[in-house]
């Protein structure tokens, strides 16, 4: 094993607690995303205009959604962070395209199997926001 000592052991340090940081930013923008997609997901439900355009905000957000996970993923491993802080953004990039595939295929069906399939594009979203809320209490952790 190799030991660091002196000034680039500070410097490493000094990375690891920007990296850590930046990490705990994303973590955070990435929860204020998830909430603001399930709002955006209820007003395009449930809101007056109930037309082609009502999903809009919560189709672009979702774009959004899937690009904070790999940004975070690209600091866990630049920062050497923790293995978990590296691999579950993975989990939720992976969950977000799910996410996109239930909503196609439900699209695509008509009446009541339509309606069934949307309620696991529901539930995929709660996945989403579980693994988020995981991602923000280990990011918070001293």
């Amino acid at each position: 094993m190799i030991k660091i000592t002196g000034r680039r052991a500070v410097v490493i340090q000094e990375e690891y607690i920007m990296m850590r940081k930046a990490y705990a930013g994303l973590a955070v923008l990435l929860t204020v995303l998830v909430v603001a997609q399930f709002f955006f997901a209820a007003s395009g439900a449930f809101g007056a205009a109930k037309d082609s355009h009502s999903y809009d905000p919560h189709h672009a957000l979702g774009y959004v959604i899937f690009s904070v996970p790999v940004l975070l993923t690209a600091v866990a491993a630049l920062g050497r962070l923790a293995g978990r802080m590296i691999w579950l953004p993975l989990v939720i990039a992976g969950l977000v395209s799910l996410q996109v595939v239930i909503a196609e295929i439900a699209k695509g069906l008509d009446g009541t199997a339509g309606a069934l399939v949307f309620g696991l594009h529901a539930l995929g979203g709660l996945a989403i926001m579980g693994v988020t809320g995981l991602i923000l209490r280990r990011s918070l952790a001293k």
